[in-house]
């Protein structure tokens, strides 16, 4: 990994801290909001490590799970007898997480149209709470879609549940409520600049673009992932309608997943030359060029996109055509002290250097500024809100390459949650205990760092140890983190996830 120049230079100030070299050497600070709010302090870590501590018994999840079928089948008395089970149970898990380290534990989860049927939800729900967890993270916008009800959805995206006998059926409203029920606190869960298939259908401008006319439908083998430019205000406005509907569910929090642009497959991971950048898009290559200080600047921000580089008869065609401006400028360039014996090649090296680093920058603010605005509606009804992120997104590659990621978290506000996917797979727990290390020593002073482990309990799972495992491994930094969450259900639950997707209402 190797550092890069600072660029950008900051209009706001930051806790200096010792960082790993990443993309944060370019001094991004275009727009950078603090927001002015204070970071909590983190609660002291409960006494035990158990990772299994606060999971319900055999003979309570059966108990249960019996009566939750009496009482789907209309039996009134195991209705009663289930909901008293539930407040006992809800009791004792907030005694317990109290209790035990981490004092949140969450897990991730999908919903499906056929989780509206009699006790289904429910089931879910309850599974979630006997294995110990008391926040759960629910899918509220994905692939393109929305939990939204048909009748209550006037926003760009299409609704989960699309049966027209069940257009007011609200499954967020309903997670949330019988989420709350079992002691459970429930985040909506978003994707962020991915947003689907469904919306890219006639709206190409919109799509971000890198300069070789590729968006990420092209440049993704992993299903069809549409990612917007971040500077089109068209889907600026799109989301923060949408995010408005989520939030005015009044979930426990709002999560935000793919702020960032498509990690491309095989050598397209890795942005080394402008054209890989996904800034061509007009909204995006219009708020790149007027970045310019004055004319010089303007032309040879456009000529290097256009070309991928700029040559020395740039330089000179540029003086020549504006002699009243001494050297090309744009935000944050510092000018260069040049003199007679300093030559047109390298005044045409230094330049097309720093046209990279700028074009870099730029791509990575559209990240950070889409977020800020995103989480804007949270924050209005006092909402927490979270980004959820990779610990490698915002790496540099080589001698001047980047991770296509583009993921600049360490410059995420930070008065939200931040929520490391910490996925590494080497077969043991070391790697992925480095990448949370990594974000701790990235993080505010009093962020609240909240990392997500992906595997199942009792065994390994894709090169990766048991969630028991990593749990245990993580609980050596129980003093700075205090909830820890789990990838997926559908990995706990594989064959019941798998029946209520292919169930048809």
């Amino acid at each position: 990994m190797t550092s890069r120049s600072p660029l950008i230079r900051p209009q706001t100030t930051w806790n200096s801290r010792k960082k790993r070299p990443s993309a944060i050497a370019l001094g991004l600070a275009l727009g950078f909001t603090n927001f002015g709010f204070t970071n909590p302090a983190q609660p002291a870590a409960a006494n035990s490590t158990n990772p299994q501590a606060c999971v319900l018994t055999a003979q309570e999840i059966t108990r249960k799970s019996d009566l939750l079928r009496e009482a789907a089948e209309g039996d009134r008395k195991a209705r009663q007898q289930y909901d008293q089970l539930l407040k006992a149970h809800s009791d004792k898990l907030a005694k317990c997480r109290r209790d035990n380290w981490p004092q949140n534990q969450a897990l991730w989860l999908r919903l499906y149209p056929c989780d509206l049927k009699p006790g289904v939800l429910e089931q879910v729900l309850d599974q979630v709470v006997n294995q110990g967890y008391n926040q759960v993270y629910v899918e509220s916008f994905y692939s393109g879609r929305t939990l939204l009800p048909l009748q209550d959805n006037d926003t760009a995206w299409p609704s989960v549940v699309t049966s027209r006998d069940h257009s007011d059926a609200d499954l967020l409203a309903q997670a949330i409520k019988q989420g709350r029920e079992r002691g459970l606190k429930v985040y909506a869960w978003m994707y962020s600049m991915n947003f689907g298939a469904s919306y890219a259908a006639g709206r190409g401008s919109v799509l971000a673009r890198n300069g070789k006319g590729q968006t990420s439908l092209e440049l993704v083998a992993d299903g069809p992932q549409a990612f917007v430019d971040p500077y089109n205000r068209e889907a600026l406005r799109d989301y923060n309608k949408l995010v408005r509907k989520i939030a005015a569910r009044r979930p426990d929090g709002i999560l935000f997943d793919y702020i960032r642009y498509p990690r491309g497959s095989g050598t397209a991971s890795v942005a080394d030359n402008v054209k890989d950048l996904l800034i061509y898009s007009p909204a995006s290559r219009e708020a790149l060029i007027s970045r310019a200080r004055n004319n010089q600047g303007q032309e040879l921000i456009s000529r290097f996109m256009d070309r991928g580089y700029v040559r020395p008869d740039d330089i000179q065609q540029v003086m020549k055509k504006y002699p009243q401006e001494d050297q090309p400028m744009w935000q944050g360039r510092i000018p260069a002290k040049w003199d007679n014996k300093t030559s047109i090649k390298q005044r045409q090296e230094q330049l097309q250097q720093e046209l990279w680093l700028l074009s870099v920058a730029h791509a990575y603010q559209g990240v950070v500024d889409f977020l800020n605005l995103a989480i804007q509606p949270a924050l209005e009804l006092g909402l927490p809100a979270g980004a959820v992120f990779f610990p490698g997104g915002n790496q540099t590659v080589g001698r001047q390459g980047f991770d296509s990621r583009l993921q600049p978290w360490e410059r995420f506000a930070p008065q939200l949650e931040w929520h490391p996917m910490s996925y590494a797979a080497c077969g043991t727990t070391s790697c992925i205990l480095d990448e949370v290390k990594q974000v701790l020593q990235q993080s505010p002073a009093g962020g609240r760092v909240q990392p997500a482990l992906a595997g199942t309990w009792g065994s390994s799972y894709g090169n990766r140890p048991s969630l028991e495992a990593q749990m245990v491994a993580l609980g050596s930094l129980s003093s700075r983190i205090n909830t820890v969450s789990h990838f997926a259900y559908s990995w706990q639950q594989p064959q019941n996830d798998a029946n209520r997707k292919a169930c048809r209402l």
